[in-house]
């Protein structure tokens, strides 16, 4: 099973945080089509959730097409789930932007943590634009 982590500090509810958890497992290939998901009751006890708030999850992935119910069998990934990675990318990018406006960190000096962890942690510079800021041209 991936490990789905919630962190209490942040401000989205637990049933979103649950589903971006579960679209960032499909996105890096942790979760597969069809492959079954823990049962309500299992991933509430895991994560030391109210089973409601797992079923909302799941409910609200099922409206969207990510997962189905099979009757007496379990919760399935879909066969046919296409990853917005785009739209990922965007999820984690406005979260990562709050947290650093709660801190006091600008945009600059943030993405230039990113481009230093990410050489750090994969040996090589990471290849961005620079961002052009309110007042510069690009």
């Amino acid at each position: 099973m991936f490990p789905i982590t919630l962190d209490p500090r942040d401000a989205r509810p637990l049933y979103a945080q649950i589903m971006d958890e579960l679209r960032r497992a499909l996105a890096v290939g942790a979760l597969r089509a069809e492959d079954p998901l823990p049962s309500v009751r299992e991933l509430a006890s895991q994560l030391r959730v109210n089973p409601r708030t797992v079923l909302q999850a799941y409910g609200e992935l099922e409206r969207a097409g990510v997962l189905y119910v099979r009757r007496g069998q379990g919760t399935f990934v879909a066969a046919v789930v296409q990853v917005d990675r785009n739209r990922l990318a965007r999820d984690v990018a406005k979260r990562t932007l709050l947290e650093a406006r709660r801190s006091g960190v600008s945009v600059r000096e943030l993405v230039k943590a990113i481009r230093q962890v990410a050489a750090e942690d994969e040996g090589e510079p990471l290849l961005l634009e620079p961002i052009a800021t309110q007042g510069q041209k690009k």
